[in-house]
């Protein structure tokens, strides 16, 4: 009765089912009003450490060992020898830089000298009340 050449519908063709397809879009998240603000950070946070932070952090670090019972007196006084050491080395680079003063550089050397000088002291203690002492003095000098 009906053949496929005179069935009344039209096939559709694959390559037309193709073409219509839906154009593909981004999801964007929208912006939120302003009163939602919130996820949104208004005030800058500066992560930047101020000049001169390693010299800082290295001395807060002897001090907060010379506070503990840090094994002997002379090792806390090669610990004091190291850092003195390492923040001369720092402050140098921080001067050749030119990013602090000769004379705060100075100035640290000279604190730096009387730290070391300090901890010979502690080394140097044989009873219990001097070395306590020249602990104390130790760490004010720091």
């Amino acid at each position: 009765m009906n053949s496929p050449e005179t069935f009344p519908i039209e096939k559709r063709r694959r390559s037309e089912i193709i073409r219509q397809r839906r154009p593909k879009t981004d999801l964007i998240n929208a912006e939120p009003p302003n009163f939602e603000i919130g996820w949104k950070r208004t005030k800058v946070i500066n992560n930047e450490k101020p000049v001169g932070f390693v010299v800082a952090d290295f001395l807060e670090k002897l001090e907060e060992l010379m506070k503990k019972e840090f094994g002997s007196t002379e090792l806390l006084a090669k610990v004091g020898e190291i850092v003195a050491e390492r923040a001369r080395e720092e402050a140098e680079i921080l001067r050749d830089e030119g990013k602090v003063e000769e004379r705060m550089v100075v100035e640290l050397f000279r604190v730096l000298k009387l730290m070391e000088m300090d901890l010979a002291m502690v080394k140097a203690a044989v009873k219990e009340d001097t070395l306590n002492e020249r602990l104390d003095q130790a760490k004010a000098s720091d």
